[in-house]
């Protein structure tokens, strides 16, 4: 059930839960609208068709997919990449206070810039203490099997909260 909540979402994470989920569909049973800006889905797709997350992107029509590039502040256009930027001032410019990013300059320059954060591993916590059928040690496996760095510290507090 959604919590009632937007979120504004960069592509790290859209891949990181389609490996770990084989969907997007985690993020529709949580939240009420899912943003994406234009910039972080050409990122996504320049991947190529056989990308992880990429089909599941394109199953997903009820993600809200931003049809124009956001115009950028200098001081998030010099600190991030555009993915992570369009995401910050994407949530900025539509008083949004939820982005889910992965990476840790993003989040820092999030928090700054006044915003709540999660990342992939937040959502799939946040999804098993709401009942989704889940099992993280199978979710962060694929996570890895797929490429996406977790740290052991992230790895461990996954663990520790889906007892």
């Amino acid at each position: 059930m959604p919590d009632g909540r937007s979120i504004v979402t960069n592509t790290t994470p859209l891949i990181a839960l389609a490996a770990a989920t084989g969907s997007l569909d985690i993020l529709q049973v949580l939240y009420k609208r899912v943003i994406v800006p234009l910039e972080v889905q050409e990122e996504l797709l320049a991947a190529g068709k056989s990308a992880v997350g990429v089909s599941e992107f394109e199953q997903a029509n009820w993600l809200e997919r931003r049809e124009t590039p956001v115009a950028l502040t200098p001081f998030i256009s010099n600190s991030l990449d555009r993915g992570e930027a369009a995401v910050i001032q994407t949530a900025i410019n539509e008083k949004i206070e939820l982005v889910c990013i992965d990476e840790s300059v993003g989040r820092r320059i999030a928090r700054l810039s006044g915003l709540t954060i999660t990342g992939s591993v937040g959502v799939l916590v946040k999804a098993r203490r709401n009942g989704f059928a889940l099992s993280m040690p199978q979710a962060l496996d694929r996570m890895r099997r797929h490429g996406i760095w977790l740290s052991e510290s992230v790895v461990r507090f996954a663990l520790s909260q889906s007892d």
